[in-house]
């Protein structure tokens, strides 16, 4: 299954998509894409999408899954982006954390900061929780992965790596977290680590990557970030980025305003943002 959330920011309703690509208003069977219904996906799985409301137009599409409680990220899992970045592999995961604020749909503008100069792009598979999980093994892990989606970990690194202090406020700004469009269940994703990813700024391709060249994989992560704190239905791993972003050029390069940045995973979809500068 292919579920979203779309409308007016706040107000999202649930959406599945059909076999034609519609969407189908999925309102009447739930009240979010979120919570208990990401625990009992089955019950989705049952109907029939070409019995449900077709949804009019090209509405916007918000973060594909609601109450998220804790949004993770994974910093310098790709070998070669760590390189690129001119770090050691870690020899566990980086963890931090994005500030809830920051989640936004795929396709809403990503907002430069006032005064910022370093705002960068980051291409990432995310992995969505669908069910409590805490010491689980990692041969356990999957069973409480409710499904995947693109996320843009946009970061200011300018505040991440030269004020005092941790990542978090590098990567927490407004706008800083697109997810979706869709939340695609794992059984429609045979191996997560074998998905081709990309990212272009203006057409011009900067990331193109694997998750084949991931350091630490999906199931090993859930297991792990499991025995520091319960991972909860709707909580987003984001588990890192390919080599290609902004800091690691030379020389380095930074998103303006008025620039597009388009990405995707196989099978997951594609996003598209105007960047815009903020007041």
């Amino acid at each position: 299954m292919k579920l979203l959330r779309y409308g007016p920011r706040g107000a999202e309703k649930p959406g599945i998509l059909d076999g034609e690509g519609r969407i189908r208003d999925l309102s009447g069977i739930v009240g979010d894409i979120a919570g208990e219904v990401l625990v009992h996906l089955d019950r989705l799985a049952a109907l029939d999408p070409e019995t449900l409301p077709l949804v009019e137009g090209n509405p916007r599409l918000g973060a594909c899954v609601g109450g998220t409680g804790k949004f993770m990220c994974i910093g310098l899992n790709y070998a070669d982006h760590a390189a690129e970045s001119g770090l050691k592999v870690p020899p566990e995961p980086v963890l931090f954390l994005k500030a809830n604020s920051a989640i936004c749909g795929p396709d809403d503008p990503i907002i430069i900061p006032r005064g910022s100069v370093k705002t960068d792009w980051e291409v990432e598979l995310a992995v969505v929780i669908g069910k409590p999980a805490k010491y689980v093994t990692e041969a356990e892990a999957m069973d409480h992965v409710a499904g995947y989606c693109v996320v843009n970990d946009v970061s200011e690194r300018s505040y991440q790596a030269e004020r005092a202090g941790q990542w978090t406020k590098g990567k927490s700004c407004d706008n800083f977290g697109q997810t979706g469009p869709w939340l695609v269940t794992k059984d429609e994703v045979p191996d997560p680590q074998a998905l081709d990813m990309w990212l272009t700024v203006d057409g011009r391709t900067m990331q193109q990557g694997s998750t084949r060249t991931m350091v630490y994989g999906v199931a090993f992560l859930v297991s792990y970030l499991s025995q520091f704190f319960t991972l909860h239905p709707g909580d987003i791993i984001s588990t890192g980025t390919p080599p290609g972003v902004g800091l690691g050029m030379k020389p380095p390069r930074y998103l303006k305003p008025g620039e597009v940045v388009e990405l995707g995973i196989e099978g997951l979809g594609r996003q598209r943002q105007l960047c815009v500068a903020d007041g």
